[in-house]
């Protein structure tokens, strides 16, 4: 007689395994639908998040800029990095106050000749304005039409989607130009230990 092919597995581990398995998908369909609706605003919230992570990068580049480089621009046709920053100052008091449907703070304007201190100051201001502003913002009214640019209206979710779209925009602008000027943007450096 021949001698049997089989090889024999021990099957404890497997059982456990799937025993493991099956406890892990139970657990998982009973606990994500609490969590799911634990979370009243889910777009609203992680907007808010998305603008504080933006102002913490997009201040953060402008701070890593020595004032002496405000006016560079790679090339005529683009902004420097005065321009970027007040750029960004003027539109945060927009496009947050439009979302949450406060009105921005009377301000002196201030232009990229002001200087890296003024412009930064700024930015600072108008992230501050935009975490006031955003502090109500619910998701029961992302479909309202708003006033926007060019006298078009928009509904509050798409000024979200361009808001954060122009965050990364400038953001990466400012990554860019840091890189061209030999100096690492905030997002590339590795965290202190």
């Amino acid at each position: 007689m021949r001698p049997s092919s089989k090889i024999e597995v021990p099957t404890t581990g497997a059982i456990s395994m799937h025993a493991r398995l099956y406890s892990a998908a139970l657990t998982a369909l009973v606990l994500l639908p609490r969590v799911a609706t634990s979370q009243a605003n889910p777009v609203a919230d992680a907007f808010r998040d998305e603008a504080r992570s933006s102002a913490k990068n997009l201040i953060a580049a402008a701070e890593t800029f020595p004032a002496d480089k405000y006016s560079y621009k790679p090339t005529a046709s683009q902004m420097s990095v005065a321009d970027i920053a007040a750029h960004l100052a003027q539109g945060n008091d927009y496009l947050c106050g439009s979302i949450g449907g406060m009105k921005a703070p009377t301000r002196t304007k201030v232009a990229a000749s002001d200087g890296k201190d003024a412009l930064l100051a700024r930015l600072r201001e108008t992230f501050a304005f935009c975490d006031q502003a955003l502090a109500s913002l619910n998701d029961s009214n992302l479909g309202e039409q708003l006033p926007f640019f060019g006298g078009r209206k928009m509904s509050r979710a798409a000024i979200i989607m361009v808001t954060t779209g122009d965050w990364a925009d400038h953001y990466s602008q400012f990554a860019n130009y840091l890189r061209l000027n030999g100096m690492l943007p905030p997002t590339a450096k590795k965290p202190a230990e």
